[in-house]
């Protein structure tokens, strides 16, 4: 009986040697894992959604398999709110294997603004927090994480309408122009339309106007809307109130005073 005890143990401690000594060997051979990051795409899908797609090539030069490769990508305001989040799995990268994946990141725009407005007219920075998770030989877990930010560039940074000019149409209308400038930081075009109304100081309305907006990305928009109203003074409570829509995202209508 001693004997046996004796032989199980001893295989006990051979197989916590071997078992040992093959996870030195595998995260030894972890210095012989690459990864290589292509740039970049980015992309419109079909509902009008954002798609960063960044690829990633990881060559498994070592001696063990790789398993439960795991990427995730956070992005976040400056106040920490969500904004949006992404994983990509691999289950099993084999040795000597090279692996091509694409990690895709959807944004969507329209909602992102409607709930983070300040995006739509501020230049900031948005966090973004990167974790890369895998197990070595498919036993041993390694994790690795990084906080980093990227620059947010506001679609109708500067947004403005400038000072109205009045002449007189007919004998019954008065057409008001009204310049709205703004320019345009983000990475993607801004093509829309802008629509503005005028009221009175009884919250009337009493004259409206579009015109439409397409502002290439990091260019400036100077255009002119154009008002006909009834021939009156106005008071100086008059008032605009303005919309912006495009297939990417909307706003307003936001009350600007008469200048």
């Amino acid at each position: 009986m001693k004997v046996s005890i004796r032989m199980i143990g001893l295989a006990t401690m051979f197989f916590w040697v071997f078992l040992i000594a093959y996870c030195v060997v595998a995260v030894y051979s972890f210095r012989d894992v690459q990864f290589e990051f292509g740039d970049p795409q980015t992309s419109m899908t079909q509902d009008d959604r954002m798609l960063v797609s960044l690829p990633m090539i990881i060559h498994n030069r070592g001696y063990s398999n790789l398993g439960n490769l795991n990427v995730t990508t956070r992005i976040a305001d400056t106040k920490d709110a969500l904004i949006t989040e992404a994983n990509s799995f691999v289950p099993v990268i084999k040795r000597n294997e090279e692996v091509i994946m694409f990690h895709n990141l959807t944004i969507d725009v329209e909602d992102m603004l409607q709930n983070h407005q300040d995006l739509m007219f501020v230049d900031t920075d948005l966090k973004i927090y990167q974790a890369v998770g895998m197990s070595i030989a498919e036993l041993v877990p390694v994790e690795a994480s990084s906080n980093s930010s990227t620059a947010w560039g506001a679609p109708l940074y500067g947004f403005a309408l400038g000072t109205p000019e009045y002449a007189l149409y007919n004998t019954t209308h008065i057409r008001v122009s009204v310049p709205v400038s703004f320019e345009n930081h983000a990475f993607f075009d801004v093509a829309g339309n802008i629509a503005v109304r005028m009221f009175s100081s009884d919250d009337l309305i009493i004259g409206q106007g579009q015109t439409a907006v397409y502002a290439p990305q990091h260019s400036t928009f100077s255009g002119i809307v154009e008002l006909y109203i009834v021939n009156l003074i106005l008071s100086r409570n008059a008032y605009f109130d303005v919309t912006f829509q495009s297939p990417l995202f909307s706003y307003g209508p936001w009350v600007i005073p008469l200048g």
